[in-house]
């Protein structure tokens, strides 16, 4: 019986894995849709390879961190339980590869391929397994303080704040290090439009997300057993009111309604498992509304090129929602305790410090050693020197 079960969360896991690798190519298509069509192949190039990436720094280095597993073992040991935890090990990585992914959306356009790279390999393999195995693994006795100075430990379902926060205040340090693309602004500080390549590609990128992001929550459970259908209520309601505010709020503009889910869904993330589906959709109308505000603000007054709008819609919604499990999440308001408000501030702070601090580090030390930015003529041609020099394609019968 206990092998059935073992089989059965393998499969169950795996699913979910694949769901969230999937998620991946929204991630590219979103940015394919944004991006200046000068500028498509290098996405759909780097949110591929940047996996590939993410997958060796997380095997070698990264989930070792996180947990102190390795796999440095006989096939027996590791085929123990179904291969249970070599499952596991690729769900959590689907997770972990999500933060460059995201990253990539801020510093579409103008970074180099290889430092990208290299930063890549540096954020999954240090950065963010860091703060992972603090909220998900009790590492250092933050979270026993926590339990005991709050009454409960930092709680974060499916990765509002381990994931998506963290991916997006470290995209915030990346794109202030590498300044706008060129001729995104004026001399007099005026905006000028760099209107979305192809509105469906975008919109596809944000269904194949939207339809991912139930085996990013769902599966988060990991077993069969702690399966619960209050994740997928929660989920959907959190989504379509994202998807509602970000209409109203930005005015119909499509860029922003099909980012509204998404934003939804970032809040969500945390505190999915113990919301009632109305604190869910509060959670959503707050979310949609929060990010088409600070895209606005971002781009127009404080004149920072987050191209994606990556920090807006992860970096602060991924913090409202590991704020809003503390909230909503509370036996007076509907949900199912256990949490607390002090914990979920000082939580989602820390993740916010060590994902700004992360960044700024990483991306300065690269810009410092080999540089960031695109030469310009690379940077006004919309080429990559590490894609550009590409000759041919496999069968087109070049040599």
């Amino acid at each position: 019986m206990e092998t059935f079960k073992s089989a059965s969360d393998t499969l169950f896991i795996l699913l979910g894995a694949i769901m969230i690798l999937a998620m991946h190519a929204g991630f590219a298509f979103l940015e394919v849709g944004t991006v200046r069509r000068k500028n498509q192949v290098n996405a759909l190039v780097k949110i591929l390879v940047d996996f590939s990436v993410s997958t060796i720094a997380y095997f070698f280095i990264g989930y070792g961190i996180a947990y102190g597993i390795n796999f440095i073992h006989g096939a027996d040991a590791l085929a123990a339980k179904s291969g249970y935890e070599l499952v596991k090990f690729f769900f959590l990585l689907t997770f972990a590869a999500a933060v460059p992914a995201i990253v990539s959306g801020g510093i579409a356009e103008r970074m180099r391929f290889n430092p990208q790279l290299a930063a890549t390999f540096l954020l999954v393999g240090f950065v963010y397994p860091f703060f992972e195995g603090i909220a998900w693994n009790n590492h250092y006795g933050i979270q026993d303080w926590l339990l005991a100075n709050t009454g409960a430990k930092f709680h974060d379902f499916a990765g509002s704040v381990v994931v998506h926060a963290m991916g997006g205040w470290i995209a915030l340090g990346a794109v202030i290090l590498l300044g706008a693309r060129a001729g995104r602004y004026g001399k007099d500080g005026r905006l000028h439009a760099f209107p979305p390549s192809n509105i469906p590609f975008l919109a596809l990128g944000a269904w194949i997300l939207t339809v991912g992001w139930f085996g990013f929550n769902l599966m988060s459970a990991q077993t069969l057993e702690a399966v619960s259908g209050l994740v997928a209520m929660n989920s959907l309601m959190a989504l379509v009111g994202g998807t509602l505010a970000a209409t109203v709020v930005g005015k119909n503009d499509p860029g922003f309604v099909h980012n509204g889910p998404l934003a939804g869904l970032v809040a969500i993330c945390a505190g999915s498992d113990v919301m009632n589906p109305l604190g869910a959709l509060a959670t959503g109308l707050i979310a949609g509304a929060l990010f088409v505000w600070a895209f606005t603000l971002v781009q127009n007054r404080w004149k920072i090129d987050d191209v994606l709008g990556v920090w807006p819609l992860h970096g602060l919604c991924g913090a409202w929602g590991g704020i809003a499990a503390g909230i909503f999440g509370l036996k007076s308001l509907g949900g199912l305790g256990g949490v607390a408000i002090g914990a979920q501030v000082l939580g989602t702070l820390l993740g916010v410090t060590i994902a700004l601090i992360g960044g700024f580090l990483v991306y300065g030390v690269l810009r410092a050693l080999i540089g960031l930015r695109l030469d310009i003529e690379d940077e006004f041609n919309g080429a990559d020197l590490a894609i550009h020099k590409i000759s041919a394609t496999p069968g087109s019968g070049e040599e």
